[in-house]
């Protein structure tokens, strides 16, 4: 229980330091010793009187009425008490067990596997007692409020439940069924729609030989002229060259509709907001990112906070329980069954997701304070059918290296220009890993993730496209790091490329029920949004290769007149010119925009810059045709911009400390 001051209100340092400062504003926007209507206390907070002083519990039946929460989710929240002993109290008010469930009630549950995703969502199970069967609930939302409620009205119904905390709760279903939930959050989706999904358990034989005979030819045809004919090729490769341009330049210049003006929404019409993070290995990014999370413009109690983390990452979690993250803050730990990946652990998170909506973050993200609020606008402004909306991703350590820089440029033309250009047009939206904000039962009901998919965001945009629903883009921006080495950056960029292709192989897989789920003009979409980063990243050294023969060629037969009358050279030159040109003015654009024009001279790289995409491509073929699942983890928190923020954090927690 915190400190109380005499007059039963939290003491100043106890509210700076458990609550932080937008918790400390929040609190002292709800002063109890403000003047407010008298209003009865909450039932839920009844087993309190006596315990904690009536001021205080005046003022969290106040704040819970304004926000719509039970009013022991403030007090917990608030740091007046802990979910524990309040759970205590209850228990003895009402008359009923609070249990932590342990190893001998697993015989006892009374749910099947098949049930456990919704035991974890609903936060109910039933187990059997020696009296009967009983209802374990978990302490969430307006549970304490309505159990009270039933005891008051029927006392022999309420003697059913059995209380318990929502860590025990949590611990005991992942200790149970974890091994379940983690084969269903890796098999799920090739279960249910095998077509949709990259596992290649969910391919035949044949499949499997068909898709590696069709990767090698894809590396024939593209590197060996000769298997088609010269000019075929040529043909080919700048007519995909032309059109990827084309379509990039479409993108960018569709007229757009204006930005609508944000509606207020009072706390009391939010709805409950989960936030998943995937943590691999990322000890020194949690405080960072515990701070960025908490810095968000959304009231706590309506905040659920879920850290994924692996089951072979011990540090990390010790570094969160380290920061002991406040009461809306989960930790789960995912079981090392099927792949390791980031959709896998979201997919292991979903079911325990008590939000309505689910907004997915990074390690090294830093979202603006109003997004949530910003996303919720959004959803409401476009309708049910939209099902995802995507925030821009900005880069805040471009100044570092030649590979920021481009990075900053080239997130920039994506997340400000292509993204919100393919919205416009109502396409298929690939969207970036981060800062996508979704509909929960949507995102249940289409499958969740592709947990074998290492570009997982890309393929779920088109899938929800194959299902009826939209994405769309809004204004709000999550700055985050990019990579300053080449071999963190070739890692996670041959990744990417390989989650191309994999997304490729399964949209294309059949084109004629693509078209029919989405139509022609989506389709053709898909094809150049899918198909053209990789197979223009593949061909690009090749067109190279056959400027510079031609160049030699001509330098030592001396017959320049024959090369300008050569058909070939102008199409190798178009299409390598139609990409370069893309590349610098939607990335000149996109920095516009952004008001980052000081790091526009880095696209004159663009030449060596696609060269160095090209080599992550061919690395990510030659991947996918040996390990198409492994994930290439890219380590966060290593640049100066990142050491800073550590730096800076370690200052504040030590002045709280010693104050």
């Amino acid at each position: 229980m915190a400190l109380l001051d005499r007059g039963g209100h939290p003491e100043p340092f106890v509210s700076a330091y458990v609550l932080g400062p937008e918790r400390r504003r929040r609190l002292l926007e709800y002063d109890p010793r403000r003047p407010e209507p008298s209003s009865p206390i909450a039932v839920e907070l009844e087993c309190l009187r006596g315990i904690i002083p009536a001021l205080t519990l005046q003022a969290a039946t106040n704040r819970s009425r304004r926000i719509g929460m039970g009013a022991d989710r403030v007090l917990i929240e608030w740091g007046i008490i802990d979910e524990t002993a309040y759970l205590r109290r209850l228990a003895m008010q009402l008359g009923i067990r609070l249990i932590a469930p342990q190893e001998d009630d697993w015989s006892r549950c009374l749910s099947s596997p098949s049930r456990y995703a919704q035991a974890a969502t609903l936060g109910i199970f039933r187990i059997q007692r020696d009296n009967g069967v009983r209802f374990v609930v978990a302490s969430r939302c307006l549970s304490a409020r309505m159990l009270s409620e039933l005891a008051t009205a029927r006392p022999e119904l309420v003697a059913q439940f059995e209380l318990a905390t929502t860590d025990d709760f949590n611990r005991f279903l992942t200790e149970r069924a974890g091994d379940a939930l983690a084969r269903q959050a890796a098999e799920n989706l090739s279960q249910c729609w095998p077509e949709l999904s990259a596992a290649s358990r969910a391919e035949t034989w044949w499949q499997q030989f068909r898709r590696s005979a069709i990767i090698l030819g894809i590396a024939g045809a593209v590197s060996i002229p000769s298997l088609f004919g010269e000019v075929i090729w040529t043909a080919v490769l700048t007519t995909a060259f032309l059109a990827f341009a084309g379509f990039r330049f479409l993108g960018g210049f569709v007229p757009r509709s204006p930005e609508p003006k944000r509606r207020y929404q009072p706390d009391a019409e939010l709805p409950i907001y989960t936030v998943m993070i995937a943590l691999y290995r990322e000890a020194t990014s949690v405080a960072p990112l515990l701070q960025a999370i908490d810095d968000l413009d959304y009231p706590r109690e309506k905040l659920d906070v879920i850290l994924v983390t692996e089951a072979d990452d011990d540090m990390t979690r010790q570094a969160i329980a380290r920061l002991q993250p406040m009461p809306h803050v989960q930790v789960l730990t995912v079981p090392a069954i099927g792949p390791q990946t980031k959709p896998k652990a979201l997919n292991y998170a979903l079911p325990f997701a008590r939000g309505s909506y689910v907004a997915v973050f990074d390690a090294e993200d830093r979202p603006e304070p109003g997004q949530l609020r910003a996303a919720l606008d959004a959803f409401d402004h476009h309708g049910q059918r939209i099902a995802c909306v995507q925030a821009s991703l900005c880069i805040d350590n471009a100044s570092e290296s030649l590979l920021s820089r481009m990075f900053a440029a080239e997130y920039a033309g994506q997340f400000d220009v292509l993204l919100p250009g393919l919205s416009a047009l109502h396409l298929p939206l690939p969207l970036g890993g981060s800062s996508n904000h979704f509909r929960t039962h949507v995102l249940r009901d289409v499958g969740g993730w592709d947990a074998y998919n290492v570009t997982e965001d890309a393929d779920l945009g088109i899938r929800l496209a194959r299902f009826g629903y939209r994405c769309t883009t809004f204004s709000s921006t999550t700055y985050e790091e990019a990579p300053v080495r080449f071999s963190a950056w070739l890692r996670q960029r041959s990744r990417w490329m390989k989650g191309w292709m994999q997304t490729s192989g399964v949209h294309l897989r059949r084109p004629w029920r693509l078209r029919r789920d989405v139509g022609t003009a989506k389709s053709l979409g898909v094809v150049l949004i899918a198909g053209g980063n990789v197979l223009t990243a593949l061909a690009y050294p090749l067109l190279l290769v056959e400027i510079a023969l031609f160049m030699v060629q001509a330098g030592v037969m001396g017959s320049a007149a024959d090369l300008r009358q050569d058909m070939l050279m102008p199409l190798h030159l178009a299409a390598i010119s139609a990409g370069y040109l893309s590349t610098i003015v939607i990335g000149l654009m996109g920095l516009a925009r952004r008001g980052q024009m000081r790091h526009a001279w880095i696209l004159l790289l663009a030449p060596l810059y696609w060269g160095v995409l090209s080599i992550a491509a061919w690395r990510a073929l030659w991947q996918l045709l040996r390990e198409p699942h492994r994930w290439e983890k890219t380590q966060h928190a290593v640049s100066r911009r990142s050491k800073a923020m550590r730096t800076e954090l370690g200052r504040n927690n030590n002045r709280r400390s010693h104050r």
